[in-house]
């Protein structure tokens, strides 16, 4: 099943590693040295499709050109405006890389391309001042929920699940904390719960506006990591 979000930008699950995730307000440094307002790398993992892929989002203000470097120091990712966008800059971006089944490159191949540690984001702003973030990643991947569907007269919805707290099988066994869920229906509903929200009631004036017949859902666990397991499945209204 093709997932419900859409994507900013797509790039090579081997160009990119998916991880944690760090926020610092943007402050000039000594030496004019700036800081991006968000620097975000994890891992997002499929458990219905059993595919392993990594996302990378960053907010910063005008910048024209920017590094992503490894825990080893190696560049693995570069991005650089040309044209109008080098000289007026950018700010936010988001991407992800694919992702392979485990079957086509299996897991252990997957984390040792993408090692634990700190990532260290780099660039140049329009005025010549260094910006920087970095962001700690780490193998925790939360396994997927066991989720379940409530459908019901009056266009009643409930989509529920049991608590997440521990890794998919096979994965590296880490502690796992997670920290909220995500559920997402028919790319439209979309909404956030805190870890002890274990199910959520779809309201009933949206459910009405779907068409009868079967519809997308997934439910996301979200670690404290920022790295995040999807359960996809259908029903039928």
């Amino acid at each position: 099943m093709t997932p419900i979000r859409s994507l900013s930008l797509a790039c090579s699950a081997l160009a990119a590693p998916a991880l944690a995730l760090v926020a610092a307000n943007v402050a000039p440094r000594p030496g004019g040295e700036v800081r991006l307002e968000i620097a975000k790398i994890r891992w997002e993992y499929n458990s219905t499709d059993v595919d392993l892929g990594v996302q990378v989002s960053l907010d910063g203000e005008d910048w024209k050109s920017l590094d992503i470097r490894n825990p080893d120091g190696q560049v693995i990712f570069t991005v650089k405006g040309k044209g109008p966008y080098q000289e007026l800059g950018l700010t936010e971006l988001f991407f992800e890389g694919a992702e392979p089944t485990l079957d086509e490159v299996p897991l252990e191949d997957l984390l040792a391309r993408f090692p634990e540690g700190t990532y260290e984001f780099s660039g140049k702003t329009v005025d010549g001042e260094s910006i920087e973030g970095e962001a700690r990643f780490t193998h925790a991947i939360p396994d997927g929920p066991d989720v379940t569907v409530d459908v019901g007269p009056g266009d009643l919805l409930r989509i529920h699940w049991d608590p997440v707290t521990g890794t998919p099988p096979g994965f590296p066994d880490e502690p796992i904390d997670v920290v909220s869920y995500q559920v997402l229906v028919d790319e439209t509903f979309d909404v956030i719960v805190p870890a002890s929200v274990l199910g959520v009631t779809v309201t009933p004036e949206f459910v009405a506006t779907l068409e009868p017949g079967a519809h997308a859902f997934e439910v996301l666990a979200i670690d404290r990591s920022g790295n995040q397991t999807i359960t996809e499945g259908t029903f039928v209204r």
